[in-house]
């Protein structure tokens, strides 16, 4: 088992910590990375985006003229795709872009995103995070302590101290434990986890 550095809210180095290597210094493989972020970001589409064909355009009833006779070209009906404010060919309509990766895929795309913010020296164990009241400031002065910005912040369950505090604060997230994903990983260029955040992720990540 490998050992990474335990430090206190002002940065400063308390101890050490065994993780599992298979967790945090595992094989960092991009392409399952690539395919669980793809998967959560389709997750998130709504897929409302909707248009009318010429059925259910309003209007459109009657012929506009007679077929034969006037020298105009033949037309059935003034809701043609080919006239203005007619219906739309092949158009979008609502549908359902979700799908689900295999829980092994999602698990190993998990331990390849902490692998590679461990080799890049970006994810940090924080031994706990105690805050006097609910205040913006008390927060920030951590993460100046730490000299990081865009940082993804993970406890070990629900704190609202810590949740409120840093709900102001751009380009800084506090999420729990059981909510840790692949997107999230990525998007934020720095992690700090909490000490017992690191237990429960790797009770859910260990092979």
């Amino acid at each position: 088992m490998a050992k990474l550095p335990v430090y206190d809210q002002n940065f400063v180095k308390v101890s050490e910590m065994d993780v599992k290597d298979e967790v945090f210094f595992g094989p960092i493989k991009d392409y399952l990375i690539h395919s669980v972020v793809k998967m959560q970001l389709a997750n998130k589409r709504q897929g409302t985006a909707s248009t009318k064909t010429r059925g259910e355009v309003s209007g459109g009833g009657k012929k506009p003229w007679k077929q034969k006779g006037t020298g105009r070209a033949r037309v059935g009906s003034i809701r043609s795709p080919l006239w203005r404010k007619g219906g739309i060919v092949f158009g979008p309509k609502p549908r359902d872009y979700s799908y689900i990766l295999p829980k092994k895929v999602r698990r190993a795309a998990m331990r390849s995103a902490l692998s590679l913010k461990t080799q890049e020296n970006k994810l940090f164990i924080i031994d706990d995070i105690k805050l006097p009241e609910i205040k913006t400031k008390h927060f920030n002065a951590i993460l100046k302590s730490f000299n990081l910005d865009k940082v993804l912040v993970v406890i070990p369950g629900k704190n609202k101290e810590v949740e409120l505090s840093a709900r102001n604060i751009p380009n800084v997230k506090v999420m729990c434990t059981d909510a840790l994903n692949v997107y999230d990983i990525m998007k934020y260029e720095n992690i700090i986890l909490h000490k017992q955040s690191v237990e429960k992720i790797e009770g859910v990540l260990a092979v």
